[in-house]
């Protein structure tokens, strides 16, 4: 097993004393100095006024874009921070499909999450572009191959979830990006379940944009994120909208956007999340993604293991190497009612259904699975108290 300083990482956790917390991949538990920090911020915004703590904490904000960067190997002018992930993500795919037409080809994975798909669909009727899913292996991932026989002149986007929300898939986000650059072909990922879980690398993956969240594995507040935008991708994608931030008007019949990332930023943001989530980063990266992933696989191992040993429990993670998002069914308890058991017993799980990944659960015929995620804070007599609950 690898060593981690478990006792400190739940020392600095404070919900642990409240909750048996296996729902990582919905929002983790934050650590005391991401709660801190944002409360401070808040605090000081009392005292002395709103934009004045901006300007008293402006080198602060001004390391979140090289925190940002660090973690995920960019360059701080390829980061922009955004309300959530779901709007990053908007901004990066309307802007490319104001530049669609009939016939275009739209390539996405099978575990493609809910609100990507309405996109998709939405852009699909108003321009007549056409939306195809890559096929997947026998692991259940994205089939590489078939992936290739699939690119032509006519694929205008690849857009794929690198860790579905149903399920402990990581799909391989790097092999994608080793064909899509050659072909010039921009790459879009959406990363809310794997930055923070374990390392993320943009440049190993070749994705041109990716968005992620802070209130999931980077244990951030709710209602935070950031997204990258490659720097040679970045300069052909103009935002669907602009303000005083995003560019500046030069002259009254002007204006100029701003030639980093940060176009896709709004003026008026959430300073204390922002500074939440910079420090979310930075905790990170004190632990270590390395660290952090290897002891998340850890406990995922050790769950699937228990929970495969229970009479009527069926595990429903696919993959060759599964994350720490566990899903399972029960032959005799229906997944609603499995979570409000669990939740008497204050250990927080959640549900994964077809509304949120249609292709792929009616492709394998699953209504509905329990969700069971852990993070390194969580700890293996966790573990073992989940798995007797449930048995029981």
């Amino acid at each position: 097993m690898t060593t981690f300083d478990i006792a400190r990482a739940r020392a600095e956790t404070p919900g642990v004393a409240h909750v048996l917390h296996f729902n990582n991949a919905g929002a983790a538990l934050m650590p005391q100095p991401v709660l801190t920090a944002s409360q401070h911020y808040l605090q000081r915004e009392a005292e002395i006024g709103g934009y004045e703590t901006a300007d008293e904490y402006a080198d602060q904000l001004s390391h979140a874009y090289t925190s940002a960067a660090t973690l995920i190997n960019a360059h701080s002018a390829e980061i922009a921070f955004v309300e959530n992930a779901t709007r990053g993500w908007d901004l990066f795919f309307y802007g490319l499909a104001a530049t669609f037409k009939p016939g275009d080809r739209i390539l996405t994975s099978r575990s493609e999450y809910v609100s990507n798909v309405i996109a998709f669909l939405q852009v699909a009727e108003r321009t007549g572009a056409v939306i195809e899913v890559i096929p997947c292996d026998a692991t259940g991932q994205i089939d590489v191959d078939a992936f290739a026989n699939m690119l032509d002149q006519r694929v205008k986007l690849v857009a794929i979830t690198h860790v579905p929300t149903n399920g402990g898939l990581v799909n391989p986000a790097a092999a994608i990006g080793a064909l899509t650059r050659p072909a010039g072909i921009p790459y879009l990922l959406d990363a809310c379940q794997s930055v923070g879980q374990f390392p993320v690398d943009v440049e190993a993956i070749g994705c041109d944009l990716l968005s992620t969240t802070g209130r999931k594995y980077l244990r951030g507040p709710r209602g935070t994120g950031f997204v990258y935008a490659r720097s040679a991708t970045m300069s052909q994608l103009v935002p669907p909208f602009l303000d005083v931030h995003a560019a500046t008007w030069d002259a009254t019949d002007h204006y100029v956007v701003r030639s980093d990332a940060q176009r896709f930023e709004n003026w008026e943001t959430n300073y204390a999340g922002k500074i939440g989530l910079a420090t979310a980063i930075d905790y990170a990266l004190g632990w270590g993604l390395d660290a952090i992933g290897a002891r998340v696989l850890q406990l995922a191992q050790l769950l699937r293991t228990q929970l495969a040993q229970i009479p009527g429990v069926t595990l429903c993670d696919l993959g060759v190497n599964p994350c720490g998002i566990v899903t399972f069914t029960h032959a005799q308890w229906s997944p609603e009612q499995i979570k409000a058991r669990l939740a008497s017993q204050r250990i927080n799980v959640t549900t994964s259904s077809q509304f949120g990944t249609r292709y792929d659960m009616e492709a394998r015929n699953l209504a509905m699975v329990v969700r069971a995620s852990v993070h390194y804070y969580n700890d293996e007599a966790e573990i073992m108290r989940f798995v007797a609950v449930l048995a029981g």
